[in-house]
């Protein structure tokens, strides 16, 4: 997955360190949108949004069935404040990456992810911000 290709202001960045749960839209293969709550952990130093999930749930079977030009969108809101990371996603079930993510989330949640036996971490290389009162 590569770096996120947008700087995200300081406000931006603060608000994504948050422990609050966000919404993940994906596109099912007939191209209606899937929104699905969501934990997730952002890198601001490498760019990506991670997301762990089971490899069968409907979220990362939109990704794979998307392939290489899968886009997405995680929203995370706070009343009137919020903020919409969008870009291309992949499902990686690599080790490290696994370890590098439930890392990231236990770090963020102070609590780890569920222990699947077919966990998959969803890396989004966010493109496009859209936020509102930050």
């Amino acid at each position: 997955m590569s770096r996120a290709t947008v700087e995200l202001p300081a406000a931006t960045r603060a608000f994504l360190t948050r422990p609050h749960t966000a919404t993940l839209t994906t596109l099912r293969p007939d191209g209606t949108p899937h929104v699905t709550p969501v934990r997730f952990t952002f890198d601001a130093a490498t760019g990506p949004v991670r997301v762990t999930t089971r490899a069968g749930a409907r979220k990362a079977q939109n990704v794979v069935a998307g392939g290489p030009t899968a886009r997405v969108a995680l929203c995370q809101a706070d009343g009137f404040r919020w903020v919409t990371l969008e870009g291309r996603a992949a499902v990686t079930d690599d080790p490290a990456r696994l370890a590098e993510a439930v890392h990231r989330y236990t770090v963020r949640y102070r609590a780890v992810p569920p222990a699947l036996l077919d966990l998959v971490v969803v890396e989004i290389a966010v493109d496009r911000v859209l936020s509102l009162n930050l």
